[in-house]
């Protein structure tokens, strides 16, 4: 019962650094557009950015619910030991995923990264029978659907706008708009909690709940509290790779650029965490800047830097796998 304890205490820790993780390189992106139009400091947006993770954090618990039992059903995982090395080896692989993502300043999926490795260490350990098909299916659906809908929204949005303010001028036009960004940049820090701090929530409650802890998939205060501060704390040390990733690279972003992407993303966002359903806040923010440079401009987004980002997307789910797989097998062993 005390080595139980003992790694259920450990994979609470792993999942509060990677919440920790999720927020100095995730949460990058929901300032990024800020920052790079002035709208904000630097200092100023990481507080912002880190209160409103926070109040989103423990505001919603509907997609940890949805991570907890999605991928793998904790309650068909007889083996307490078995079910935790399981969550371990997944919390593991998606750290090593975001280090490295991060190094290199590309801004990859975290939530892309916990699903694939959990999907990994589950299929490693009991096979691919032990598969929550159908919620595996569907949150799949939602990371592929949502950046779609981000993009198509970032066009729709800035279209209008530029209809809406085309007799302004460009000075103008860039002064109202760097003030609405501050409430956009809010905006969409508070979505970004409401979904991303609620995977590391789910992580903790499947281990609660395969450890015998916990009899129901339900969130406990302590969790929701514990996580909107390991993000929260995370986004405080910044991300400014992530940043200039974000902010230019993709395309020169203008404040009604900028305004245009945050208020596209946050709805994106804002309504699969009402679906409770997990996103790639990466994915969306970034299809949302892509969106809205396709109605701006078509030649001024760097198209290449969007494909080298998509390419990254789309290795992240097998690839984090494979290395959650092998990670079960060498904790096993040892453990």
């Amino acid at each position: 019962m005390q080595s139980l304890f003992a790694l259920t205490l450990m994979i609470v820790l792993f999942a509060f650094i990677f919440d920790f993780l999720n927020g100095f390189h995730d949460t990058a992106n929901t300032i990024a557009t800020s920052v790079s139009t002035r709208a904000l400091r630097p200092q100023a947006a990481i507080i912002l950015a880190g209160t409103m993770n926070f109040l989103g954090a423990i505001t919603f618990t509907g997609v940890a619910q949805t991570v907890s039992k999605g991928v793998i059903d904790p309650f068909t995982i007889h083996d307490e030991t078995k079910g935790l090395i399981i969550v371990m080896a997944a919390l593991i692989a998606a750290i090593l995923w975001n280090l490295i993502t991060w190094i290199f300043g590309v801004p990859s999926s975290s939530s892309h990264a916990i699903i694939g490795s959990l999907a990994g260490a589950g299929i490693s350990a009991l096979g691919f029978h032990s598969l929550n098909l159908s919620g595996f299916i569907e949150i799949f659906e939602a990371l592929v659907f949502s950046p779609i809908a981000a993009i198509t929204l970032g066009f729709i949005i800035m279209s209008l706008f530029t209809f809406l303010f085309h007799n302004f001028t460009l000075k103008k036009t860039n002064q109202r708009f760097r003030t609405f960004q501050i409430l956009t940049a809010a905006l969409q820090s508070f979505a970004h909690g409401t979904n991303d701090a609620q995977k590391t929530m789910g992580i903790i409650t499947m281990a609660l709940v395969a450890s015998k802890y916990l009899s129901e998939v339900e969130i406990p205060m302590w969790v929701r509290v514990a996580s909107g501060i390991a993000m929260a704390t995370g986004t405080s040390f910044g991300g400014w790779r992530i940043i200039k990733t974000i902010g230019s690279k993709i395309m020169k972003i203008e404040p009604i650029n900028g305004a245009a992407a945050d208020l596209s993303s946050a709805t994106i966002i804002f309504g699969f965490t009402a679906l409770h359903f997990p996103v790639s806040t990466t994915h969306v923010i970034t299809s949302s800047i892509l969106g809205v440079g396709a109605a701006d401009r078509v030649r001024g987004v760097n198209w290449s830097m969007a494909i080298n980002i998509i390419v990254t997307w789309i290795i992240t789910l097998p690839m984090t796998a494979a290395v959650a797989a092998v990670i079960f097998k060498i904790l096993s062993w040892i453990l």
